[in-house]
């Protein structure tokens, strides 16, 4: 038989029954589309992620005051909390560390901010002029707090978008220049920041920031900072700065033993190499899941091309006595099968990656569909089609000629 002949029989052959057909490719249309939503939407958590990640700065390296010291299980004990770094050792930092460009300490806390009559719970954050250099805070309006501002101790804010929104209304204009009462003391707006997006406790929208020796004077009450962030020149050489960091401060310090350093220290890149290894394991976690819909759909395909090979037993005996080889069968009724999820894996792919382009536009969860995905699911597809096609294929091929004929 020729490849024409076949494609004609296999045609003829599915277009026979089309509802039992179109019933049994739905199994793999279904079981494609899973796994291309499922892997779309982990692999869209993964980037968003990282973008969250990096919208906080790029080679970023954080220094936080306290370490966990208990050994176990257990709570980590003054973590972020406690006061054991100052500006000091920013400026130690700074100056004798390499492969870094800036340094930005802070000192963070809540507070009721109140402006015209109304009034929010939101993060006051104390900052230098390096501050976003380093955390990748750009301004919409206004300016940013200055090195003059920091060394006069001005009452001065640059506030976040969602702060504008909840102090003076969605619809409000320009408000640099308005006061802001924080802890009961007037600051005046000089800048509003870009939205970055964002939602809880950890929206950076939903920020003020003040100068440092401000949030130190009038706030905080100490010299103690929360954290100090530092920006190396490039990511290769975040580990190096890491350790120089550590040693620098265990010697500022005067700890002997690194495992008991009154610090801890988070590296970006370590951040979203584990970030990705959770996102990854979820996203093989969704497409195994989404994987048993196409192992039922080729038992799907079994049966029916089982069902298939019983009703055309006579057709079988006829093709092997006018001198149809055995192989020829064979090819026959694999050549149907890889066809069905051929077809189905086609329009899973369509319908997979519509459902995923919908789900991301209509901002339920980012979704990335990749080319490896597709590529993956029309693979599975086809081993589907040979390997639960190729039983009922060699039963079709083994029947003796005689007993078919004679089949009822």
């Amino acid at each position: 038989m020729t490849t024409i002949d076949i494609l004609q029989e296999t045609y003829a052959a599915l277009s026979a029954n089309k509802v039992r057909t179109s019933l049994t490719m739905l199994g793999i249309i279904i079981g494609i589309s899973s796994v291309i939503i499922m892997v779309s939407i982990g692999a869209g958590a993964q980037s968003s992620i990282e973008s969250r990640i990096q919208s906080l700065g790029s080679n970023l390296i954080q220094i936080m005051p306290g370490a966990q010291r208990n050994q176990g299980f257990g709570v980590s004990t003054a973590r972020g909390s406690a006061r054991t770094l100052t500006e000091e050792d920013a400026l130690a930092i700074s100056s004798n560390i390499s492969s870094i460009r800036a340094v930005a300490p802070e000192i963070s806390g809540r507070y009721q901010v109140v402006a015209k009559g109304t009034n929010t719970n939101t993060s006051v954050i104390g900052v230098t002029s390096s501050y976003p250099s380093v955390r990748n805070v750009q301004i919409a309006d206004g300016s940013f707090v200055s090195d003059q501002n920091n060394s006069s101790g001005a009452k001065v804010a640059v506030i976040g978008p969602t702060v504008k929104n909840d102090l003076f209304g969605v619809d409000a204009g320009d408000v640099v220049g308005q006061t802001i009462r924080i802890n009961k003391l007037e600051f005046k707006i000089i800048g509003v920041t870009v939205a970055k997006g964002g939602s809880g406790f950890g929206n950076q929208d939903d920020t003020i920031y003040i100068p440092l020796e401000s949030a130190e004077k009038y706030l905080a009450g100490n010299k103690y900072m929360t954290t100090i962030s530092i920006q190396a020149t490039d990511s290769k050489s975040m580990t190096e700065v890491q350790t120089d960091v550590t040693n620098l401060l265990l010697e500022r310090h005067k700890i002997s033993d690194p495992a008991l350093a009154d610090f801890s220290i988070l590296n970006q890149n370590d951040i979203i190499s584990t970030a990705s290894s959770v996102t990854d394991t979820f996203t093989i976690l969704l497409a195994a899941v989404a994987g048993i819909s196409l192992l039922v759909g080729g038992i799907g395909i079994m049966n029916m091309m089982l069902t298939t090979v019983t009703e055309r037993t006579k057709e079988i005996g006829l093709r092997k006595a006018i001198g149809a080889k055995r192989r020829d069968i064979n090819i026959q009724f694999l050549t149907e099968s890889v066809m069905l999820t051929f077809f189905g894996g086609v329009i899973g792919v369509i319908f997979g990656w519509t459902v995923s382009y919908f789900i991301s536009r209509l901002g339920i969860i980012q979704t990335t569909v990749s080319i490896s995905s597709i590529l993956l699911s029309f693979g599975v597809s086809a081993v589907i089609g040979i390997v639960f096609g190729y039983y009922p294929a060699r039963r079709a091929s083994r029947l003796n000629p005689i007993d078919a004929l004679r089949y009822e």
